[in-house]
């Protein structure tokens, strides 16, 4: 795998349950969702509807504007839908990998979509093969839907099913599960990743972000709980434990970076973590300067906070092309070195001449940083100090994340200083990791800060390469 200099997102996943017989499109409202849920996945999107206990899927490598359209949408028939935006943790970025998983067996048929990393995948799918199955992707994600069917088989009920499951899956996982009458979403019980509930004219929106739920013109009403399985059956909603009890460890970075800042996760908004962050930095690695600018988009809201804080004028120092996609959505260095400079030009105006603090939430190997320090210096920026809301990253995220094997982290190899000079930065700060800790336990979020402490709340895997499951034929 080629790694670039800024962390990837993992997955989004939407589902829209209505009862059988209502008169709602539900792939059209999933469409919306996914899109709004877009900066989440870029590889590869898919949608699984259920009309009247027939479940159909269609998906697809590309956005999710590339995959679908009016004609697409329009043969997707069904009241409830789940779906799928996809970057890869597990599995490579082909069309066989794209979600959802929809399975047909002895008794019945479902659909599966899954955000997040399991770290018992291997041993699973080896146990899964040596008994006859047979995988038709290299993700841990089809494993999830085979443990699902297995048990399903064994159980009553395929929610006593999923519950059962979940005491044999390990690692990060939200779920969606739509069998022909229920829609089910569990949650694992660390509580990993987010997963939110919303209600739409009666019906039941489930979502990885709150801000696909205010696209399809939804009400937020509140997180799955870790461990919690939800269960939408009729149109009446109801809940049951997993039976499985640990500390919360959601993942800090939703905050630093993955969510869109208008999202609200686990009651916190997005956009005033991010604000308390950037105070929290500037109280303890204030600079004199000129300005204060973020690096579009993640790093704005810090950008005001340390503003804000510090007393400096906010201002801009870049222009974004809105109309280019990700950087490492690019299959070459080269190419992702031209994307940023495309992706981001500086303000000549606004920059020449000045001292600025620069802040940007992260900073993985430091190549993306050092084109950016220097388009601002040949754009006339005086000074130009650096500041980063999240601490460094030491340790690689087995969890859903893809933070890259730790020889591959610029502050695993360089002190502080040493990575400032590398990116050309006149000075360079992180926010602690204490000062990370207090912002999101004060809101009552309890956090894993795994890839900056190396203290992983579950045991990570023997092989966390993203591409496990690709096997070659032996040449003798």
């Amino acid at each position: 795998m080629c790694f670039t200099d800024k962390l990837h997102e993992e997955c989004g996943v939407f589902g829209l349950a209505s009862p059988l017989g209502s008169d709602i499109h539900a792939a059209y409202e999933t469409f919306t969702g996914l899109f709004a849920l877009q900066h989440r996945g870029q590889e590869a999107c898919g949608i699984a509807v259920n009309d009247t206990g027939v479940i159909s899927c269609y998906k697809n490598t590309g956005m999710v504007l590339d995959v679908f359209n009016d004609e697409r949408l329009a043969s997707l028939k069904g009241t409830s839908a789940i779906g799928h935006v996809r970057y890869s943790t597990t599995g490579d970025d082909n069309a066989v990998n794209a979600q959802p998983i929809a399975v047909t067996h002895y008794k019945g048929n479902l659909a599966v979509t899954h955000n997040g990393n399991l770290t018992n995948a291997a041993e699973l799918r080896l146990l899964i093969e040596q008994d006859g199955g047979i995988f038709h992707s290299t993700t841990d994600s089809e494993t999830i839907a085979y443990t699902i069917v297995r048990e399903r088989l064994k159980s009553t009920s395929i929610e006593e099913a999923v519950r059962r499951s979940m005491h044999i899956i390990q690692g990060a996982y939200s779920l969606l599960v739509m069998s022909p009458r229920k829609m089910i979403a569990a949650r694992d019980p660390n509580g990993f990743r987010p997963l939110v509930i919303g209600t739409l004219d009666g019906n039941y929106i489930f979502a990885s972000e709150t801000c696909a739920i205010d696209a399809v013109g939804g009400t937020y009403l509140r997180d799955v709980k870790p461990g919690e399985i939800v269960i939408v059956e009729d149109g009446l909603i109801r809940s049951m434990h997993s039976g499985i009890e640990t500390p919360q460890t959601f993942c800090s970075f939703e905050y630093i970076y993955f969510s869109r800042p208008d999202s609200i996760l686990e009651g916190v908004g997005v956009d005033y973590a991010r604000r308390l962050m950037g105070r929290a930095l500037a109280k303890e690695s204030g600079v004199d300067a000129d300005m204060v600018a973020g690096v579009p988009d993640s790093g704005l809201s810090a950008a005001c906070g340390y503003a804000d804080e510090s007393g400096i004028p906010h201002g801009t120092a870049f222009i974004k092309n809105k109309y280019i996609g990700r950087t490492f959505i690019q299959p070459s260095q080269g190419q992702r070195e031209r994307s940023v400079n495309l992706k981001l030009n500086p303000l000549l105006s606004n920059v020449k001449g000045k001292r600025i603090v620069l802040i940007d939430d992260s900073i993985v190997r430091g190549t993306t940083s050092a084109r950016i320090v220097r388009s601002l210096r040949e754009a006339g920026a005086k000074e130009v100090h650096m500041r980063i809301s999240a601490p460094p990253f030491l340790y690689p995220c087995y969890f859903g994340t893809d933070v890259p094997d730790k020889k591959l982290l610029i502050a695993n190899n360089h002190t502080v200083q040493e990575t400032a000079e590398i990116i050309g930065a006149d000075s360079l700060a992180y926010l602690s990791e204490d000062a990370l800790k207090k912002i999101l336990n004060e809101a009552g979020v309890g956090v894993c800060t795994a890839c900056f402490s190396g203290n992983y709340p579950i045991e990570p895997p023997q092989d966390g390469c993203k591409n496990m499951f690709e096997k070659k034929i032996q040449v003798e």
